[in-house]
């Protein structure tokens, strides 16, 4: 079996890169100091973003960052059909997800990689999950 292209995570401001594949932004708000056309996107997903709630409680804190998973993974097992085109995506090419916070290691971006890393590889994901789509 081929090993599916994967899902790559970079800024919002950094520059497309050829190798790319299909970029979404991952934030629910839109990034304040960049304008919509300095951003090359093929779509925005901001529902597929942490809710208010939690991000506000999360707020930059690294120390929180095992709590934020769990609260957001729960968060996203309850919408699967907005994840599943994301994950079927990965499967075929390259997916990269922006963000716009400052850190690197803890965002939405890196979260969502990891949630759609981990249903990805369980034994079985296409099987079981595209009877429900």
């Amino acid at each position: 079996m081929r090993r599916p292209p994967g899902i790559r995570v970079k800024r919002a401001e950094d520059p497309p890169a050829a190798d790319d594949g299909i970029r979404f932004l991952v934030d629910r708000n839109w990034p304040r100091h960049l304008r919509q056309e300095a951003i090359s996107v093929d779509g925005w997903l901001r529902d597929l973003a942490p809710s208010a709630a939690l991000w506000r409680r999360f707020k930059d804190r690294p120390d929180r960052w095992g709590e934020f998973l769990t609260r957001y993974f729960a968060e996203l097992d309850a919408k699967r059909r907005l994840w599943w085109p994301l994950a079927q995506a990965a499967r075929k090419e390259r997916v990269t997800l922006l963000y716009s916070t400052r850190d690197p290691l803890h965002n939405c971006a890196v979260a969502l990689r990891q949630y759609l890393f981990a249903k990805l590889s369980s034994p079985g994901f296409l099987y079981r999950n595209s009877a429900k789509n």
